[in-house]
């Protein structure tokens, strides 16, 4: 048998000690399933005092992440901690530089620096592997990298935070307002520390630039992405939706026009029957289309212990078998510089606004539409007070300059009471 594969892990919060987890339960699985042993030899983390859970008295102690990276003992530097500057990208780098391969967690690391990181890696002969940092458990950069790899991607879609998809859900089944159910899923642990990383759409918005590079052989470009958060679905949205027999799901959507890379992670309306439609609590579902294979669809838990240490540990397996490959799937020196492009694609929307109740009202907005070009599909008047109206209009096929357009020229017809809400309807 060979020697065996040594592990240096940075972090141990809950996805380091989930690795911790299955390499002691199942060292003998892996070591038949990789023809040899993998073992951690060191670790590194802030507090050493702290209670883990864990037995981690055979491993030797490092409190920079950075002197771990660079030990003699560690063959592959495991990167968990988070934060795409700081200890994470310096141990990285270190790492890398000392001759180390890295497995890493890291979404965000790697939506800002991956073309750096992985030209460094591929100079030095090493890999980068990430399947962790994308839709947790699900395979899905080995499917685009592997599996899928004699395809031309056509588009890359899907729900990849799982936060964003168990609020929405949430307010469905239960009948909440955002508020509420974003105060429990922070009470639950639910949400970063930042929670506009996620109910802002920011940590799946890295998940679909990373994707995107994969599918399309393009640099990451994250900076790039159209972002929209869920911070303005109120619960009348998600009732409205329900029924025209739509629900809402922040929805990734990558793909390449004439014009260039079109990235965006916005809220949208999917057909209930569809599989994003179906989609419930924190799971994930990425949606894959080839010129060959034509659409797969993959769904999972998106987070936590046991399926994102799983997805660590895949790439280590794979890594001690001696698969070796670009970060990207392609040598990083080949990546094309992506045109970001605006989404001009046509798409009927769904807009939900409040008027003034008085005569000409809806008229003057009927008007706003036409005038942009829109034409209207089907439109509700809900329960009125003695100054308000809220109405719910859905449009034929528009593009977002078009809705755009109908908005700006909305608010100066002095009906409309605040912003407009308008999502986008996905046939999927």
């Amino acid at each position: 048998m060979a020697a065996p594969l040594r592990l240096g892990l940075a972090g141990l919060g809950t996805v380091g000690i989930g690795v911790v987890q299955i390499v002691q339960k199942h060292a003998d699985l892996l070591a038949a399933r990789a023809g040899r042993e993998v073992v951690i030899t060191a670790v590194s983390a802030r507090d050493r005092t702290k209670n883990r859970d864990a037995d981690l008295s055979g491993y030797a102690w490092e409190v920079d992440p950075v002197a771990l990276a660079q030990r003699d003992d560690v063959d592959v530097f495991v990167e968990v901690m988070g934060g795409h500057e700081g200890p994470a990208r310096d141990a990285t780098v270190a790492a890398i530089a000392a001759g180390k391969d890295v497995v890493t967690a890291n979404k965000a690391l790697l939506a800002h620096h991956g073309h750096g990181l992985a030209l460094s890696a591929e100079a030095a002969g090493r890999v980068i592997r990430f399947e962790a940092a994308v839709a947790g458990g699900i395979p899905v950069i080995k499917a685009l990298t592997e599996g899928l790899a004699a395809n031309g991607m056509r588009r890359v879609m899907g729900v990849m935070n799982g936060t964003c998809n168990y609020i929405l859900t949430r307010m469905e089944d239960a009948g909440l307002p955002y508020a509420q159910v974003f105060e429990e899923a922070r009470q639950l642990g639910y949400l970063e520390a930042d929670p506009n990383l996620d109910v802002g759409g920011i940590d799946a918005g890295h998940k679909l630039s990373l994707l995107a590079a994969i599918a399309f052989g393009t640099r990451v470009a994250f900076d790039s992405v159209e972002l929209e958060g869920i911070g303005a679905i109120m619960i009348n949205d998600i009732r409205h939706a329900a029924d025209l027999g739509y629900r809402i799901k922040l929805l990734g959507v990558a793909q390449v026009t004439g014009r260039g890379l079109e990235q965006r992670m916005t809220p949208c309306l999917v057909p209930v029957s569809s599989p994003l439609g179906q989609l419930s609590g924190g799971t994930n579902m990425v949606v894959l289309e080839g010129d060959s294979v034509g659409q797969v669809v993959m769904r999972g838990a998106g987070a936590g212990m046991g399926p994102t240490a799983s997805a660590v540990m895949g790439d280590v397996m794979d890594i001690a078998r001696g698969m070796r490959m670009p970060t990207f799937g392609m040598p990083a020196t080949q990546l094309a510089v992506p045109v970001a492009a605006a989404v001009t694609s046509a798409s009927a929307w769904y807009l939900r606004m409040m008027l003034v109740d008085k005569p000409g009202a809806l008229a003057k907005v009927a008007t706003a539409l036409g005038d942009a070009g829109i034409s209207i599909h089907r439109m509700r008047q809900y329960d009125h007070t003695d100054a308000q109206a809220p109405v719910l209009i859905v449009t034929h096929k528009a593009t977002r300059d078009d809705v755009n357009d109908a908005l700006a020229r909305m608010s100066k017809t002095g009906v409309v009471l605040g912003d407009p809400v308008a999502l986008r309807i996905e046939e999927v």
